[in-house]
């Protein structure tokens, strides 16, 4: 990927080392399912290893809820993966800014958090184990770059692309926020059965698959960003973090009622659609 000489994104807040002290946890309904297998498996405490992980969708026990008062650097980091997050940042700024006009939307730049362990967001405290998130209550994308070694090393996904695949998604939550889709998926589910309003979650999760593909489409029309096996790096990924795929390593079987993000053929297929052919149907979810 030809990311080195390319614009960086100030609209970074490097969190990184700041020490933020656990103060709760917040984990989504498909992450307590995979820890209440955990524990039943090895025999844990469930309330131990919900302790032990946290994230953005559903909070327990937050404590005081106060904001992390450690200080953080504003703009664009100086380390080499410091230096690529913003750079693909920066890309996905000049691409939405021209292409989302044409759906009548002005684009609004989110903010890349990078922290390190645990971080404090507006959605409330989470830890890395919950991967990557956007937050659509402060919009920012929050990052602990340790996530990048795991994609490589857990997920057998190594790659450049596929960790700017990993930032593009996240941006892609922020396009959904910012043109409604979020919300009226929101309102859409309070009216579902659950089965039913976790399916539309999942479809949220692969319109934001898609998006990450019409960035990179769109990047490379602009700035010649892709190289010989990038799009294979990024729908190797894709497939790698696939629910079903994820949970026949957790516990050996699949759960598709209680899948988040949907199953690795599906990540496949809306990836390579927006990588194909540059443009999501922002009503289609």
């Amino acid at each position: 990927m030809r990311w080195q000489g390319q614009r960086e994104s100030e609209n970074v807040e490097d969190r990184r080392g700041s020490g933020v002290p656990r103060r709760g946890i917040a984990l989504g309904g498909g992450g307590i399912l995979l820890v209440v297998v955990l524990a039943l498996v090895t025999g844990q405490d469930p309330l131990q290893l919900l302790n032990a992980v946290s994230g953005p969708s559903v909070s327990v026990d937050t404590g005081s809820g106060e904001q992390d008062s450690a200080p953080s650097q504003v703009g664009a980091p100086s380390d080499e993966l410091g230096k690529f997050a913003a750079t693909v940042l920066g890309s996905t700024e000049d691409v939405w800014a021209r292409v989302l006009p044409s759906s009548g939307h002005q684009y609004e730049r989110p903010t890349l958090v990078l922290f390190t362990g645990a971080v404090q967001s507006a959605c409330g405290f989470s830890s890395a184990a919950v991967g990557p998130f956007y937050c659509p209550l402060d919009s920012k994308v929050y990052l602990d770059l340790s996530f990048f070694n795991e994609l490589e090393q857990r997920f057998a996904a190594p790659g450049d692309f596929a960790q700017a695949y990993v930032i593009a998604h996240e941006v892609g939550h922020h396009v959904q926020n910012l043109v409604g889709i979020a919300t009226k998926v929101d309102e859409a589910r309070r009216r579902l059965s659950p089965e039913d309003a976790n399916a539309l979650s999942v479809r949220l999760e692969l319109q934001a698959d898609c998006l990450a593909g019409v960035w990179a489409y769109h990047a490379n029309q602009d700035a010649k960003l892709l190289e010989p096996g990038d799009v294979e790096e990024g729908l190797t990924a894709a497939g790698a973090i696939g629910d079903d795929r994820i949970q026949k390593r957790a516990q050996g079987y699949t759960v598709p009622e209680s899948w988040t993000h949907g199953s690795s053929a599906m990540r496949v297929r809306w990836l390579r659609q927006g990588l194909q052919r540059g443009h999501s149907h922002f009503n289609a979810v």
